[in-house]
């Protein structure tokens, strides 16, 4: 959530800023503004809304400049209003700020009784005024930084510029994300790489406590708690610009979706052999003896991702047969969880830094468990403090509802479980190259799943009118129902729940009439007469049963009047093929709806605050 992005380099700053902005608007935000100097003299530009209104509001003004900040706010505190936008100024310095300031009432407090005066609700103001107030002393930028920033608790990440000192831009990193691109002559700052992807594959990820100075000669990081010099080789970016564009989509989240078979064919590549039947512990930063030693796994994540950790339970206890618990990220470290020696914690997160998830992490280590990231963001926070790493390498994924990073995630957790099943010697050879050749067939299996898009559109054109939705499933497959549910409430803001299905009997089947339509997930395995039961209980009291069956499933003729038949797999690749209808009725529900499909209203892409 919120968005930074500043430039320092020979270029007009303007457009870069507004362009910069908008490849981080999936981040999610209610308010932008940009900051410029020109002859030394500040210039800031706010309102309240979508960039556009901004870009709108200035072009008529032709403005140039050569440095300068932007942002894109997601409302904590004070509301989504021009006032509240960044930057925000105190004197000759101007602010762009993420996270929250903990402390922020006490310092606020505490500056008004110095003579400060405020002009907003946030708490981004505050860092502003204790900047100014160590200038008028007569530090310079950076020692006025490091001096305010003693007094801050909180997450953050800052961007900073000065009348006084026109020719630099101060940006520091602590919990929140920050990246500095390094182009030829010119400097980055930005929340995210795509912010100045179009100009720049060259990066450097910063590090807490690290702050960076930015000027036309060059880029130096000290380290703001030990005043040491910080060296940190700039990371070459793989994926080109256009991977991060719509390419002919109407949005991002419908291009993600069907570039699913691309994304787990690279997610998979290299990271075993059929021939020797085993996993390239490589890839995950792991060695057998690692996996031989383990008693307990845990899986912790927040929203799409925790349905990823549900379904690695299945995985794991099935293949493995090492127990695992799996707990919501914001829930694990306030429960006073029993970590048993022998534990691994395995974080799943698309970004990498979800605040809750690494709270999670951190009390994991503090714990004395070791910790293993499943990621898709080279370089993250969450990548950076695991013991262990595995990258999805999905590609960018912008839409906010999370598709690709979920189907692969999913994949990650595939592999491992084989990994720890052959390490342990609960996996045959045969049956480890047999799941493998399965694997191997899913890019090919998901493209042929993309086929029942024009059937959903029928689905969702019929119900998309609905008030409510229930999605039923079974054992591997609940957490599927769950994330079923999630994407429709996500995106068009339909009442939606999921269950399993033996449990509807026991509260929701109350809810059931002719005006509730019920997904129901029946793949061809140990429980799907149970799953019919559950279809003619439905049926009987009027619901509208869609069923997402596999094909030869002769049985469920006769229990649906909507069947979108997808192509067999086995057990444990069935949710990454269930979840494809899901997700297009999710979205074709809310294109007719109307609604804001990669931006829905409320949520943030990445959300880095508690």
């Amino acid at each position: 959530m919120c968005g930074i992005v500043g430039y320092i380099g020979p270029k007009n700053v303007i457009p870069i800023l507004i362009n910069g902005l908008k490849k981080l608007e999936y981040r999610g935000y209610d308010s932008a503004g940009i900051c410029f100097l020109n002859d030394g003299q500040i210039g800031i530009r706010r309102c309240a809304g979508k960039i556009k209104a901004l870009e709108t509001s200035i072009k008529k003004d032709r403005l140039k400049s050569l440095i300068g900040i932007g942002h894109t706010r997601w409302a904590t505190h004070g509301k989504p209003t021009e006032e509240n936008a960044h930057p925000h100024r105190a004197g000759g310095i101007v602010v762009v700020h993420n996270g929250i300031i903990e402390n922020y009432i006490e310092l606020k407090e505490a500056l008004k009784k110095k003579g400060h005066k405020f002009t907003s609700e946030t708490d981004t103001e505050v860092i502003c005024h204790l900047i100014y107030s160590y200038t008028k002393k007569g530090d310079n930028l950076e020692l006025a930084t490091k001096k305010a920033l003693k007094h801050v608790d909180g997450a953050y990440a800052i961007g900073v510029i000065s009348e006084a000192e026109p020719d630099k831009i101060i940006a520091v990193k602590n919990d929140s994300p920050l990246c500095i691109g390094i182009g030829k002559g010119e400097y980055f700052i930005a929340s995210d790489i795509p912010a100045f992807l179009k100009y720049t594959r060259d990066a450097i990820i910063l590090e807490n406590g690290d702050m960076a100075t930015l000027t036309r000669e060059g880029c130096s990081i000290t380290n703001i708690i030990s005043n040491k010099p910080v060296r940190i080789k700039p990371t070459t970016i793989t994926w080109s610009p256009a991977m991060a564009e719509k390419g002919g989509y109407k949005h991002f989240m419908l291009k993600e979706i069907y570039e699913q078979p691309r994304a787990v064919a690279d997610t998979i590549r290299g990271r075993f052999s059929v021939e020797k039947a085993d996993v390239n512990l490589k890839e995950f930063s792991l060695d057998k003896a690692a996996l031989k030693g383990l008693n307990k796994i845990f899986l912790v994540a927040c929203g799409t991702s925790w349905h990823a950790a549900l379904v690695g339970k299945y995985m794991i206890e099935d293949m493995a047969r090492i127990p695992c618990e799996v707990d919501i990220a914001s829930e694990f470290r306030y429960r006073r969880p029993l970590v048993p020696k022998g534990s691994l914690m395995i974080v799943i997160t698309q970004s990498g830094e979800t605040a809750d998830t690494l709270a999670a992490q951190k009390e994991a280590k503090r714990l004395g468990a070791k910790t293993l990231t499943i990621c898709n963001v080279v370089g993250s926070t969450s990548s950076r403090d695991a013991d262990s790493i595995f990258y999805t390498h999905s590609g960018p994924e912008i839409g906010v509802a999370s598709t690709k990073a979920f189907t692969t995630q999913l994949s990650a957790l595939y592999i491992f479980s084989i990994a720890v099943a052959r390490a342990r010697g609960g996996m045959k050879p045969a049956k480890a190259r047999e799941l493998f050749e399965d694997l191997l067939q899913l890019p090919e299996k998901i493209e042929s799943a993309l086929h029942c898009d024009k059937e959903i559109q029928k689905i969702a054109r019929k119900f998309h009118k609905v008030n409510d939705f229930l999605y039923l499933g079974r054992g591997i497959n609940y957490p599927i129902a769950l994330e079923g549910a999630l994407k429709l409430k996500e995106i068009s803001y339909i009442h939606a729940e999921g269950y399993p299905a033996g449990e509807m009997k026991h509260g929701p089947i109350a809810l059931i009439d002719s005006n509730m339509p019920v997904v129901a997930l029946a793949h061809d395995d140990h429980v799907l007469e149970k799953i019919l039961s559950n279809m003619e209980e439905v049926k009987s009291r009027g619901g509208k049963v869609i069923a997402i069956a596999t094909e030869g499933n002769t049985k469920i003729k006769a229990r649906a009047p909507h069947i979108v038949y997808l192509p067999k797999t086995n057990y444990y690749l069935t949710p990454i093929i269930f979840s494809i209808p899901l997700h297009l009725l999710a979205y074709h529900i809310s294109v007719l709806r109307k609604c804001n499909v990669d931006q829905p209203r409320n949520l943030a892409k990445s959300v880095t605050v508690e």
